[in-house]
């Protein structure tokens, strides 16, 4: 079987399942969550030394340590799919919900109800719990879903696909409603991407140029975000152990993901007491840092920032660092060079707390707290689908609601139009 017929035999299973799958009762898709995430707990072995292949064949390649971490499936992550996968099961129930019911001058009664939207493509790179992650969401909201990972995680996906396949089928879910594309070969996503008769929605997760490559190709609707272009802005009221520990956590806790923080920008007033406090920290974690002028004339050993620097997504340990005149600049920073994925304002002064809220439109804006907590699982979603950064359908972190959408119902008593 070609690549092509094989992924439109995908597409059509997944079709004919989402029909099934939307039906399923509330109990009967929890049920199958908590049987996926025993598992995954129960096959830990199992998947670890499947991952163990493609780490070898990653670090032969050359593959950097950011994305070697993304890669790994450690007990932690294992861990983390059960729980994020038993989360979802204790999240309510989206599909069905009807919501804003009125009635009309003319006696019919209007309202909107929430539902699946089909078939989900998903096209990842390197993590492998993202395969969990998807295949608990799309579940639970309703939907089928293909995942198509990267060929550095082809034997982790597999395995990962197979377990829960057993697990849900155990559950009474539709065959056909999980699903993982077998072949690494890059053709399988140029196919995949054409089938808009039978795919609802595709989502890219990876770097820049996996998602620019998707959106170019893709005939189905794509939700996206280009790349983590994040900040944290140190206000002159900043208490500066707080904004020691979260300009720490924000670029050091996990460099490698989008949500880490890449421009460090520094209200002037406080630069020269909190600069020099925060390069120690940054030092001994292996951190370089990148500065403005202002900022090399305070920590003069380290390099002077580029043009390219500020709108880089660097996903290592690497940092740019701008010292501003006052919070307007900083505002006017990120709405230049940000990607509208995160940013955070660490500040004790409440009106200067609002109106970075009120002014900033990224996705995720945060007040005294990590960039490192925009996440669907902090954020209360269970386990996330992925994060938007286009603010059509969904924005920020996806949950299961943003894998629905709203059809209108309508209650008549013979009514006619004229």
């Amino acid at each position: 079987m070609s690549v092509r017929d094989e992924m439109l035999e995908m597409a059509r299973l997944a079709k004919e399942a989402s029909y099934g799958v939307s039906r399923l009762g509330t109990d009967v898709k929890n049920r199958a969550l908590e049987e996926m995430a025993s598992a995954i707990e129960k096959n830990s072995g199992f998947l670890k030394e499947e991952n163990e292949k493609d780490l070898e064949g990653a670090a032969k390649g050359g593959m950097s340590a950011a994305m070697m971490d993304r890669l790994t499936l450690s007990d932690k992550v294992i861990s983390g799919m059960a729980e994020g996968l038993r989360q979802v099961a204790a999240l309510p129930d989206p599909v069905g919900e009807v919501t804003g019911m009125r009635r009309m001058p003319n006696g019919l009664v209007v309202g909107r109800m929430r539902i699946p939207l089909g078939v989900i493509g998903i096209i990842y790179e390197s993590r492998p719990n993202v395969t969990a992650d998807a295949a608990g969401l799309c579940l639970k909201s309703g939907n089928a879903v293909i995942l198509r990972g990267g060929s550095e995680a082809i034997n982790s996906n597999r395995a990962i696909a197979r377990v829960l396949g057993e697990a849900s089928k155990r559950a009474g879910v539709p065959a056909g409603a999980v699903q993982v594309v077998p072949t690494p070969e890059r053709e399988a996503v140029l196919e995949m991407l054409k089938l808009e008769e039978y795919i609802d929605l595709i989502i890219p997760r990876g770097g820049e140029g996996l998602i620019r490559f998707v959106v170019e190709n893709s005939r189905v609707p794509v939700i996206k975000h280009y790349k983590g272009v994040c900040h944290v802005y140190v206000d002159e009221y900043a208490d500066m152990d707080k904004a020691e520990a979260i300009a720490y956590n924000a670029k050091v806790q996990r460099p490698g993901v989008c949500n880490s923080m890449e421009t460090l920008l520094v209200h002037e007033k406080i630069a020269g007491e909190f600069l020099p406090r925060i390069h120690e920290r940054y030092k001994s974690a292996g951190v370089e840092l990148r500065g403005c002028a202002k900022t090399v004339g305070i920590l003069k050993e380290i390099k002077r920032a580029t043009e390219d620097d500020w709108a880089a997504e660097f996903l290592d340990l690497i940092l740019a660092v701008k010292v501003v005149e006052d919070m307007d600049e900083a505002m006017a920073h990120i709405a230049r060079y940000g990607s509208l994925h995160t940013e955070a304002i660490v500040t004790r002064d409440y009106s200067n707390a609002q109106r970075f809220l009120r002014e900033v439109n990224s996705s995720t804006v945060l007040v005294n707290a990590s960039t490192r907590f925009s996440d669907g699982f902090q954020l209360g979603l269970g386990a996330e689908i992925g994060i938007s950064t286009t603010k059509i359908h969904a924005f920020g972190p996806m949950g299961i609601e943003e894998l629905t959408t709203r059809k209108f119902i309508v209650y008549g008593e013979g009514q006619v139009r004229e």
